[in-house]
């Protein structure tokens, strides 16, 4: 193209040139040369005139923004114009194209979980996305054009930085959460320049502290009645006819309730991995929620075997939708709960409840006690697996750690919620309320 015009150009020169020469000549010939050079001047005087004219546009013209249309010019002029218009009009289009990728491109950064820094010389900040902002405690309208280096301060991230190798990822504390977590990698690309990408690792950390805590309290949870299992063996294997008949049964039925406990265990394990690892949603039974609740009272009362005075309160005929098998399983952990952190002569209150009474015209179910109480520091780690908060009274009275946090899972998968309130010293209610898409009557 620009060959082109410059032909164009080197033609409207000539041209005009070649033919005021012609004319200078045939006045020659036919007049004087005074008259060839009369029209001669005559001639050049009107091209220069024409030139200065479209090249007074020209210069105009490209003084102005770049989408101004080109002057329409004469003659071979008006070529060279539309020329020079076509290959603007080109690579205009050929710049909505990348300006358009760019967009493209930097709304992809945006939306990006992990953040993303551009680091141009110096490693100074050139771009960085939403999440970054967040990671690094940064502003863009305020850190652009600035070395990282001199916002992040954290001594490590600055090693890194520096390091020759950033091949392997940097774990570092997040500036913006004292507990949140941060992995970190640096990538080069275009020479000097450097893609920084961060990724929030808190909840990864988190759920490995937790696994590690699960495998250290089930191993101690087991230890203890192995432990136990094996010594009555083991002494009576030593020593079988040291002892009497009622020794050795003595030691057997130990021995048989430790099993026990550990089958518990392992149950209320598979039960808990189940509803953890993403089992089925629960059947959308029809549950006579009377029933289901004095059946769990009785089991309550023989759990009690007495030593608690106990008391059943219903209200409403509300038919829960949902696994009988889960839902038996949720209240019965919480009455037997009760039982458990009640003291001897203590009071028990299991109750269900539905209509307009309930928040939402849904479904209550509850479980009250007058026992030891929980402090309020302890209510919100009460669902988290093994967590005890009378670690000596659950072991006595047979508790796994686990009760609660199966609770939980049944109570989420239900769309219901968990509710509790405790004094310590005066005693706790724990309380599921159910939507009332849960219960039958009220969609009637």
């Amino acid at each position: 193209m620009i060959f082109r015009s410059v032909r164009y150009i080197g033609l409207g020169i000539a041209l005009p040139v070649l033919s005021m020469l012609a004319l200078a000549a045939l006045a020659g010939l036919y007049r004087d040369s005074d008259a060839a050079l009369a029209i001669l001047a005559l001639c050049v005087l009107g091209w220069a005139i024409m030139l200065a004219r479209h090249l007074r546009l020209l210069v105009e013209w490209a003084r102005q923004p770049v989408d101004t249309p080109v002057p329409r010019g004469e003659g071979l002029w008006g070529s060279v114009f539309a020329e020079i218009g076509d290959r603007f009009e080109r690579e205009a289009e050929v710049r909505e194209k990348l300006s358009a990728e760019l967009g493209r491109f930097q709304q992809a950064a945006q939306a990006m979980p992990d953040g993303v820094l551009y680091l141009g010389e110096g490693d100074r900040i050139e771009w960085l996305n939403p999440v970054a902002e967040q990671h690094f405690d940064l502003d863009r309208r305020d850190h652009l054009r600035i070395p990282i280096g001199n916002l992040v301060r954290q001594p490590e991230f600055i090693r890194y930085l520096e390091a020759g190798d950033q091949s392997e990822p940097l774990l570092m504390r997040s500036l913006r959460r004292k507990e949140g977590a941060l992995q970190v990698q640096l990538i080069r690309f275009a020479g000097h320049r450097r893609l920084l990408l961060s990724r929030d690792i808190s909840q990864l950390e988190k759920l490995e502290n937790m696994r590690r805590d699960f495998v250290a309290n089930v191993s101690h949870e087991l230890r203890t009645p192995l432990t136990v299992v094996g010594g009555f063996l083991e002494t009576l294997i030593d020593g079988l006819d040291d002892f009497s008949r009622a020794d050795v049964l003595h030691y057997l039925t130990l021995a048989s309730e430790q099993s026990t406990r550990m089958q518990c265990l392992i149950e209320e394990l598979l039960t808990l991995s189940a509803l953890e690892t993403g089992a089925p949603a629960p059947l959308e039974e029809a549950v006579e929620a009377e029933v289901l609740v004095r059946e769990v009272y009785d089991e309550t009362r023989l759990l009690s075997a007495g030593r608690h005075t106990l008391r059943l309160d219903l209200a409403g005929d509300g038919t829960l939708l949902g696994s009988r098998k889960e839902l038996h399983s949720a209240f019965a952990n919480l009455a037997s709960n009760a039982v458990r952190y009640t003291p001897t002569g203590g009071h028990i209150e299991i109750g269900w409840r539905s209509g307009p009474e309930c928040a939402g015209g849904g479904g209550e179910f509850w479980v009250g006690d007058d026992g030891i109480g929980i402090d309020a520091a302890d209510i919100p780690r009460l669902t988290e697996r093994f967590y005890r908060v009378d670690r000596g009274r659950s072991r006595e009275t047979g508790g796994t750690g686990l009760g609660l946090a199966i609770v939980k899972h049944v109570v989420t998968r239900h769309r219901a919620e968990l509710v509790v309130d405790s004094t310590p010293g005066k005693g706790s209610r724990f309380t599921v309320r159910f939507p009332p898409a849960r219960i039958e009557h009220a969609q009637r």
